[in-house]
């Protein structure tokens, strides 16, 4: 399966967004340094599943990616996703060893963190390859 495949796919691509990079610059991370300015994207948690077959192998994955930002208010989470949304969402990604056939999001959400001051956006996307 190609969990780091696809997640090295949608890190380049995540950077190579100028509207994403004009909200959040480079700070996008797997592992946040400490004291990192907001606002920021983290790829998050991924699930792969096989679907193999006869004639091919094959996965089904699922992605999620983290918007945080100090805004008040929700504009700027949801600007990041948009973002975030506008790159990824049918777009043929470059997955070493494989073809992806379908990238989509299934889902996205803002919500106020429990400090009270951070907003935290999330968009999950489901990725099907085959190689």
């Amino acid at each position: 399966m190609k969990g780091l495949e696809i997640q090295t796919a949608v890190y380049q691509r995540l950077l190579a967004l100028d509207p994403l990079q004009a909200l959040v610059g480079a700070r996008v991370y797997d592992n946040v340094p400490q004291n990192t300015e907001f606002p920021y994207v983290v790829i998050g948690d991924d699930t792969q599943v096989p679907w193999d077959d006869d004639v091919k192998l094959g996965a089904e994955s699922t992605l999620t990616i983290h918007a945080w930002s100090r805004y008040a208010g929700r504009l700027e989470a949801k600007r990041i996703l948009q973002a975030i949304y506008d790159g990824l969402h049918n777009y043929r990604l470059t997955v070493t060893g494989a073809h992806t056939v379908l990238c989509q999001a299934e889902y996205q959400e803002t919500f106020l963190d429990p400090d009270g001051m951070t907003r935290h956006g999330v968009i999950r996307f489901r990725l099907i390859t085959t190689h």
